[in-house]
């Protein structure tokens, strides 16, 4: 099938039509003005990371065996006597394998520079994400078994070991642990998520770190598994150490210092379309926070109102230093609810708090030369940050926006002509989705779809190239699968969704 034209391809107002909403004055708009001098190989950086990545995933595994060794090098399998002991013993080498996996995905999280530049946030949560379940599954063994070993050397039923248990120093903090470590999991599942408010959401999560606290008495009192003098004892206290500094080092300290440092502000907001409008912050260094395109920060606006709410809003465009007003960062945000729609009232100089950047929807992720960026709705904002700066090779980057109309494609025009500096093919797919057809062409307009379009007729090369989609959660699923039924490997496939 041939590549269509955009002419082709746009069902409403023909690219290129300027937005008509530039930045503020003396702001640039950080349009490069031709690709950059060369490529990277991306294939061989992705095979470096994935190498690093690996030896983090050893490293993961065998200091947890370490942690395990440390107490069985005791010889506290000479003392398992009975099944009662057995059952015992077990359960504090998963307790032991549990609370060092925690530990673990919590310095995973603390956003440490050097894991950064050594496999990358993107490969730092894939670690982490892993590690959930099996974290979970060996506390969760934990208690059970020393209930069960408990009750069988006395002679009590389960409940009746629980209540003996629950009259023992620390051991009430150790099940408030187990409580608050379950709350945690059950508000990570996606179907939950999505019912919470964020505030509730990220509260809970918290908790995280006073499950870990409260576990931590029990886990240095309960006999001679970190007597004192131990080896195990030093290692298990060097490791709570070294967890709980980074996190409040690099999860509390430093972003709090650089958001007062920054004493970040307004700059201005400025209508971009229909519901639709870009804030400007400026502030000292926001150029210099690292974040790049296709990353969001958390903003807390205070303002009547707002002051009380964080959001998470992506960059819209690439941080720029602006002269006399320090760095500037720009968001585009769409009115799809109350929140979003009193940005729209921000005045100048309204004072904003922020975190991040956070996400996993960068350059970074790259694996292949070719790039085809897909962005439907607010979804649009972090592609056009990404095409900013992205490396590819001339005619190797394609850009699709979608939208039920073409007013709807916001950020048209700076697209347009950044496509037009960089040398990137742009198309438009504005109109109403077909409610029939297979679901990989379910993202397409009715027309398009009607027509045998495919993502792979915008990008011949697809096979070869990375592919970022950004949009409701429905739309993009569907995107990916018209992506991966045309060969795009997983890990070539990057999506950040949003639910409208």
């Amino acid at each position: 099938m041939s590549i269509p034209s955009p002419a082709e391809t746009s069902l409403g107002a023909p690219v290129g039509v300027p937005s008509g909403s530039p930045l503020p004055d003396g702001a640039p708009t950080g349009a490069p003005t031709a690709p950059p001098a060369a490529v990277p190989d991306f294939r061989a950086l992705a095979r470096r990371r994935a190498v690093r990545e690996d030896i983090f995933h050893t490293a993961v595994w065998a200091t947890t065996a370490l942690a395990v060794s440390l107490y069985l090098a005791t010889g506290a399998v000479r003392e398992w006597s009975g099944f009662a002991s057995w059952l015992t013993g077990v359960g504090i080498m998963a307790g032991l394998a549990g609370t060092h996996l925690v530990l673990v995905m919590l310095l995973l999280a603390a956003r440490l520079p050097w894991v950064d530049r050594a496999i990358g946030l993107d490969a730092a949560m894939r670690i982490h994400a892993t590690l959930g379940k099996p974290a979970l599954y060996l506390i969760l063994a934990h208690a059970l078994l020393l209930v069960l070993g408990y009750g069988a050397a006395l002679g009590l039923d389960p409940l009746a070991q629980i209540a003996s248990l629950w009259e023992t120093p620390d051991f009430p903090l150790a099940f408030l642990g187990l409580g608050l470590f379950l709350a945690v999991v059950g508000t990570s599942i996606v179907a939950v998520r999505r019912r919470l408010p964020y505030e509730f959401w990220f509260a809970v999560h918290l908790l995280s770190y006073g499950a870990v606290l409260a576990a931590l008495p029990h886990q240095f009192s309960a006999g001679g598994v970190l007597a004192e003098g131990a080896p195990q004892r030093w290692y298990w206290m060097s490791l709570y150490a070294v967890t709980l500094s980074a996190l409040l080092v690099y999860r509390v300290a430093l972003p709090l210092w650089t958001t007062l440092r920054a004493g970040a502000r307004v700059h201005a907001v400025l209508p971009e379309g229909p519901d639709t409008w870009s804030v400007v912050v400026s502030g000292r260094g926001l150029e210099n926070l690292g974040a790049q395109g296709g990353q969001y920060l958390r903003w807390r606006f205070l303002a009547p109102g707002l002051w009380w709410q964080q959001h998470p809003y992506s960059l819209s465009a690439e941080p720029h230093h602006g002269g006399e007003y320090g760095g500037l960062l720009r968001i585009t945000v769409r009115g799809l609810g109350a929140g979003s729609a009193a940005v729209a009232g921000l005045a100048p100089d309204t004072r904003v708090l922020f975190s991040g950047p956070y996400g996993l929807f960068t350059e970074q992720a790259r694996t292949r030369p070719g790039l085809v960026l897909v962005g439907a709705g607010a979804g649009i904002a972090p592609i056009r940050a990404l095409l900013e700066r992205a490396a590819f090779p001339p005619g190797g980057c394609a850009v699709v926006l979608r939208g039920s109309t073409p007013e709807d494609l916001m950020l048209r025009g700076e697209i347009a002509e950044l496509c037009r500096l960089r040398g990137a093919a742009l198309y438009e797919a504005a109109g109403h989705r077909s409610t029939h057809g297979p679901a990989e062409t379910a993202w397409l307009p009715e027309a398009h779809s009607a027509a045998g379009y495919r993502l792979e007729s915008f990008a011949p090369w697809l096979r070869n190239a990375d592919v970022f989609v950004c949009g409701p959660a429905g739309w993009s699923a569907s995107v990916a699968a018209d992506a991966r039924a045309a060969g795009v490997a997983p890990e070539s496939l990057h999506l950040e969704r949003f639910e409208p």
